[in-house]
């Protein structure tokens, strides 16, 4: 009888503690998304009630309208966000941006909802961001961008969110216990913008050495974004040693198989990256050290990035050995971590294509259980690898649409594309497809196409019916139901976003001046649609009646694109009367340019996405001391520049169309062209390659002081209206562009 007593009592008590920790992780979950309504609506948050979710193995969300609240529920935090964001964009009209500063309106009284609605996710991944990312857009963000910006995944549902801040922390530590010391490390690593080519294993040493305030607030931020992430039901994907070190590593460890790698994208062989073969039992040992640490510090979810010969040339291109290196990797992860995921992108089947082929991917990618296996189909919207691989031989994978390089500012984007691959791969793409993401280097200026990807990840129809989606897509972006903004999205989806992003995309305003070809080689200012089209958006977004950041921000986005493509017909007047040796059109033309850019200047610094000054700004609060302000100032103009030393490969593949850079880096360039030209005909001598050569140099020379000097100051909040200054601008050179504009 005790003993039947005895364990009716362990019964009850196992389940009032279960019971308990049911109720727990109930509210943990409710509380996360109580949280996020009061950052987001904190007028409105007593509106919402949430709910959870019996578990039912997958992800889904109901809303509903219930004694005079919107009932939200899930069966988690990030499915309920995504249930809040639904019922915001498609009942409030309310678009809730990846800035801090998008702000938006909500309606007085709150839609009700007149029938339930229950919609289930129809993918299980949904993966964002790029290594590039880190550098392009968010290298100086403070916890209060990021705060917001986690809050806006959790809304678009994305769940594998790569987190790889913070990690030079980790490695300061572990290069610290293997013996190097203080100055070897840090002069190691480079500047903070830079930081993302430097974990890829392209670029070392340079803009270093990293101060260490810069790697104690890096390591603090790092843990405050990993646990808001997991919070809301995100696994963050965390680094992992991808066997780069380095070079003094060889000094204490002389008999290490650590080669140099090639060097990248034009830089010099002194900042080539080192590389130690996985083969070498010292590869295992720094695996465990860092993971151990990392685990320490920032947790796991047992997902790592690791990438080995992004845009680099491997050791040996054989089969086995391919194979071989990748199946050691794994196998390092496995003992540091039992439960180890290796997610790895697989841009470099795409940009060295020629060299991947079928029977050097397979055994590289398949060389270890495809259960820990997880690959980024990168460039999709372009090219999906799955399809010329036989669907990845069976590993699992995720269709990311890439749609931005460098952060350039350029309206691109295939979205009936986007739409069609995408239900393509559902149907097609095999059960080893297990996700959708997005890929892109910078934040753009093209936001809406990242929303759209993700909604594809949710099982309802309106992304599926583009006509649908359009309509409400402007509905978000002017705040309101407005035919004008209607009919200007329908005629942009149709006309204008038909074509991917690729390398080198931007305004001729921002190529370096020639004549000819192009000298640089991320130049490319062509667009593929008839900018009469762009005209009549222009006009009829500006009919529109709209009063939020969304469509303050389209109004300037899109009128900049109108006055640089006109920019591009005028420089061509330019050509035409330099080559019948007309002078006073050639004037004319100048001054027309110089006005063109001075406008687009000013209608730039309307919205805070387009200041150089906020960039600058953001990049100098990190410095401790002023000279550390300066350090991360001068790191923060190389990147958008020159990106290294003057005149390599990447200069200006990151260029931006932003008030400041427009005025005092791109205008000066054209004004030193336009001196050059008139120089080489006042003595009456063609603008041959000697006299360009001449000119180069002088520009070249000015990129750097640019940013090595830090020339001019800029402003950190817009200033402006974006409508009242695109209105004017529509007016005044609408009649001379007209006529003009031809598909490019």
């Amino acid at each position: 009888m005790k003993k039947i007593i005895l364990l009716f009592t362990l019964l009850l008590v196992s389940t009032i503690l279960c019971i308990n920790a049911t109720a727990k992780d109930t509210q943990k979950e409710i509380n996360a998304i109580q949280r996020l309504v009061h950052r987001l609506i904190p007028g409105q948050e007593e509106s919402f009630a949430f709910k959870l979710l019996p578990n039912s193995g997958k992800d889904q969300f109901q809303i509903e309208s219930k004694g005079g609240k919107i009932i939200i529920s899930g069966n988690d935090a990030n499915s309920m966000a995504v249930g809040l964001n639904h019922y915001l964009k498609y009942y409030c009209h309310v678009e809730v941006g990846w800035y801090l500063y998008d702000n938006f309106k909500m309606p007085a009284k709150l839609p009700a909802i007149k029938t339930p609605v229950t919609i289930d996710a129809r993918c299980k991944n949904r993966f964002f961001l790029n290594y590039c990312t880190f550098g392009y857009t968010m290298p100086w963000w403070k916890w209060d961008e990021w705060e917001h910006f986690i809050d806006w995944m959790a809304l678009n549902g994305i769940n594998l969110p790569l987190a790889i801040t913070g990690q030079e922390s980790i490695w300061y530590q572990v290069w610290t216990e293997l013996g190097l010391t203080d100055k070897e490390i840090r002069s190691y690593f480079t500047g903070p913008a830079h930081l993302p080519w430097h974990r890829m294993l392209n670029i070392d040493y340079w803009q270093g050495p990293l101060p260490h305030s810069w790697l104690d607030s890096q390591l603090k931020l790092q843990q405050q974004i990993v646990a808001r992430e997991r919070e809301f039901n995100m696994r963050p994907v965390l680094p992992a040693f991808a066997g780069h070190v380095p070079q003094e590593l060889k000094r204490i460890y002389p008999e290490a198989k650590i080669t140099k790698l090639g060097a990248w994208a034009g830089f010099p062989d002194g900042n080539a990256c080192s590389f130690l073969d996985p083969m070498d039992p010292l590869f295992t040992k720094i695996q465990k050290k860092f993971l151990d640490t990392e685990e320490k510090l920032y947790g796991t979810n047992h997902i790592y990035g690791v990438d080995l010969f992004n845009e680099l040339t491997p050791p040996s291109w054989e089969p086995e050995y391919l194979q071989r290196v990748s199946r050691q990797v794994y196998e390092s992860l496995e003992k540091a971590d039992s439960k180890a995921i290796w997610l790895q992108m697989t841009w470099l089947f795409y940009n060295e294509r020629k060299d991947w082929t079928n029977d050097r991917v397979k055994p590289y990618i398949t060389a270890f259980p495809s259960d820990r296996s997880l690959l980024l189909d990168y460039y999709c919207e372009q090219q999906e690898v799955w399809q010329r691989t036989e669907k990845y031989f069976g590993v699992p994978y995720i269709w990311c649409y890439l749609g931005n390089f460098g952060g350039n500012t350029m309206l691109a984007g295939n979205i009936a594309e986007i739409n069609k691959r995408l239900e393509n791969t559902f149907i097609n793409g095999g059960s080893n497809f297990t996700g959708i993401g997005s890929t892109l280097e910078g934040f753009d200026c093209n936001p809406f196409i990242y929303q759209y990807v993700f909604e594809k990840a949710w099982n309802f129809d309106t992304h599926k019916h583009l006509d649908q989606w359009v309509e409400a897509l402007a509905d978000q972006r002017i705040g309101k139901i407005d035919s004008n903004g209607r009919k200007a999205w329908k005629l942009l989806i149709d006309s204008i976003y038909t074509a991917p992003s690729t390398p080198g995309q931007c305004p001729l305003i921002n190529v370096r001046p020639t004549f000819g070809k192009y000298r640089t080689y991320y130049a490319n200012p062509r667009t593929k649609y008839d900018n009469k089209n762009l005209l009549d958006a222009t006009e009829l977004l500006l009919a529109a009646d709209g009063t939020n950041q969304a469509y303050s921000f389209d109004v300037a986005n899109i009128t900049r694109q109108l006055l640089s493509n006109y920019f591009l017909q005028v420089f061509k007047d330019y050509e035409q009367a330099y080559n019948n040796r007309n002078r006073q059109t050639m004037k004319s033309k100048e001054k027309e340019m110089i006005g063109i850019m001075d406008d687009v200047d000013r209608l730039l610094a309307s919205q805070p996405t387009f200041l150089v000054g906020k960039w600058i700004a953001d990049a100098r609060s990190w410095g401790a001391t002023p000279a550390e302000a300066n350090y991360f100032e001068s790191n923060a103009r190389n990147l958008i520049t020159t990106w290294g030393d003057k005149d390599m490969l990447l200069n200006d593949y990151a260029s931006r169309t932003w008030a400041g850079l427009t005025k005092t880096f791109y205008e000066k360039r054209w004004e030193m062209f336009f001196t050059a030209v008139d120089a080489a005909l006042d003595k009456n001598q063609a603008f041959d390659d000697e006299h360009y050569n001449v000119y180069k140099e002088q520009v070249t020379s000015f990129e750097k002081e640019w940013w090595e000097k830090r020339i001019g100051t800029f402003n950190s909040k817009p200033v402006g209206d974006s409508k009242t200054i695109a209105k004017e601008l529509v007016n005044q050179y609408k009649s001379r562009i007209l006529g003009k504009f031809t598909v490019q």
